[in-house]
């Protein structure tokens, strides 16, 4: 046996949700591009389930079940409330709530095909409105119940406000959460199908998935992109902020993927929006702030950005707090995880891989006395 780190370049099952072949990610065939700019989220997500777009009938019965299941019950919302808000990180009670939503759920622990497809609607639905009570709780505000007839990027943002959204912003979090929504077996998702693996429920399974996103190497990557941006504060300091990062060989966040060569196909779509965006709210400081990072890292160490790098400026420019862009994430992510678990429970063995033992060997026990 042979170890490698971080199982780089290691092949551990074979899937037909997404892949990344040159450089072109695709949801089951479809390239990211296409999908970012005519799909829905709610398209997206029935893509990723039923390996195949839904027809105007299906769609809107899926975007009716998505909205007949968003409302959480009413011991989740006041378990929300019981929290240390000055001192709880998004993630943490995300992880939490997602974890108690199984207890009040009949079918959790219902294996059946039929019954996993229903739990897998109350997940995405109902992780929004978490998403969203949260943010709204830790401020003083009461919850705001979602809205019927409306999509679900409208809706998260409705029940995150508590107003009606503006078309950009819809455009902006629907475009987000596309390009979010899957991206072959990175670490959160390998996680949950690890988890899965061994039969356990799907609430399991995302929620360890959600623990695998907490980290900043993974989903933490652009609230860390939107900490920089903040501490360099002006166009001006961007360039020797960074030249001292480096010189300190420090890791400036949001930029190179593992899996890319060439750069992150889903990038170029979150930095046009965030030219729009920070334009249109007088924030433009933001974009070109984080185009003279962009650029200056590509040319000094080859690295283009990534998913992660224009994804803070637009949600800060949304108004979004800057400890809720993981969550969000993990909102869209959902969507992938979920279709893992289901491929995952239609064909499965154990994941269970071996270590390369570098410890040492031939060694005899010694009674506590002699040691």
């Amino acid at each position: 046996m042979t170890a490698t780190k971080g199982l780089e370049g290691v092949v551990a099952t074979q899937s037909s949700i997404s892949s990344i072949i040159d450089d072109q990610l695709t949801y089951v065939g479809y390239r990211i591009d296409d999908l970012a700019e005519n799909a829905s989220f709610e398209e997206v997500v029935f893509l990723l389930w039923n390996l195949r777009l839904p027809t105007q009938v299906e769609l809107d019965q899926f975007k009716q079940e998505l909205a007949n299941e968003m409302a959480l019950p009413q011991a989740v919302i006041d378990h929300l409330k019981s929290y240390d808000l000055k001192t709880v990180h998004p993630m943490a009670a995300l992880r939490t709530a997602v974890s108690l939503l199984g207890l009040y759920d009949e079918e959790s622990d219902v294996m059946e095909e039929e019954a996993n497809r229903r739990k897998a609607v109350r997940l995405q639905a109902k992780i929004s409105t978490i998403v969203a009570a949260f943010a709204r709780i830790r401020q003083g505000l009461e919850p705001v119940q979602p809205k019927q007839g409306v999509g679900y990027a409208y809706n998260f943002l409705y029940m995150l406000n508590g107003k009606e959204p503006e078309d950009i912003e819809i455009e902006a979090i629907n475009k987000a959460l596309v390009l979010h929504a899957d991206h072959e077996l990175n670490a959160s998702t390998f996680t949950s199908r690890v988890c899965v693996a061994t039969l356990s429920d799907m609430y399991s399974g995302v929620t360890a998935a959600i623990g695998a996103l907490k980290g900043p190497l993974h989903g933490g990557a652009n609230e860390q992109v939107m900490k920089m941006l903040s501490e360099i504060g002006e166009e001006e300091n961007a360039i020797p902020y960074i030249e001292q990062k480096l010189a300190n060989k420090e890791k400036v966040m949001g930029m190179g993927h593992r899996v890319y060569r060439t750069g992150d196909p889903r990038a170029k779509h979150l930095k046009k929006m965030s030219e729009e965006l920070t334009k249109l709210t007088g924030q433009e400081k933001w974009y070109n702030m984080s185009v003279k990072i962009e650029d200056y890292i590509k040319r000094e160490k080859g690295l283009p950005a990534n998913v992660d790098f224009y994804s803070a400026s637009v949600y800060h420019s949304l108004g979004i707090d800057h400890d809720l862009f993981t969550p969000i994430f993990a909102m869209s992510r959902f969507s992938g995880w979920i279709a893992h678990i289901l491929e995952q429970y239609s064909n499965n063995r154990l994941i269970r891989p071996r270590a390369d033992y570098v410890g040492p060997n031939t060694q005899e026990y010694v009674t506590v006395e002699n040691r």
